[in-house]
């Protein structure tokens, strides 16, 4: 069943839409696949915040021509599945990694992130980015390092004076 203009119009202005936001986005070829398993790949998609779409690839191109992944436009051939990192870069990487261990169908064959087209081979380095939240937790490991150190340092001063009295203490009583 054709799409009306309207139609292509509502298609073309949610996918971009989604594009500008999006932090990476990937295209992958899901032939083969069956409809249960699509199924599974949106209910792991949506759970990581990740947006999923299969659009016809002239509507991919004029959604994706103002955004940063304009450089994907050359690559949209064939059947193609779209997906778009929302909340963090590696998000789409770690959903389309985790499906592709599984299946052996569903093969990414475009990467990109932050108007950077990356070979697809870069998909697992991509899947290990930290979340937002390990990245911030990470930093404030290293920021804390120094500090504790010097408290540390700071407190071994007095502890070394008290057990070389204890010492000094022992030595006496013992004689």
């Amino acid at each position: 069943m054709a799409l009306s203009y309207a139609e292509k119009e509502i298609i073309v202005a949610e996918v971009a839409e989604k594009a500008k936001t999006a932090y990476s986005a990937i295209g992958a070829d899901y032939r083969g696949l069956t409809v249960a398993q699509m199924t599974e790949l949106r209910r792991r998609a949506r759970e990581a915040g990740v947006y999923l779409r299969v659009v016809k690839n002239t509507l991919a191109k004029r959604a994706l021509a103002d955004t940063d992944f304009a450089c994907m436009q050359e690559g949209l051939r064939g059947p193609l599945l779209l997906g778009f990192g929302l909340d963090d870069p590696g998000s789409v990487a770690r959903v389309a990694e985790a499906f592709a261990k599984e299946h052996d169908k569903f093969q990414v064959k475009m990467i990109a992130v932050s108007g950077q087209l990356l070979d697809p081979s870069q998909l697992s380095a991509l899947a290990k980015m930290p979340t937002y939240d390990q990245a911030v937790s990470q930093l404030m490991s290293v920021m804390k390092a120094p500090v504790q150190k010097l408290a540390a340092t700071m407190n071994e001063v007095p502890s070394k004076l008290v057990r070389t009295l204890a010492a000094v203490r022992d030595a006496k009583e013992a004689a």
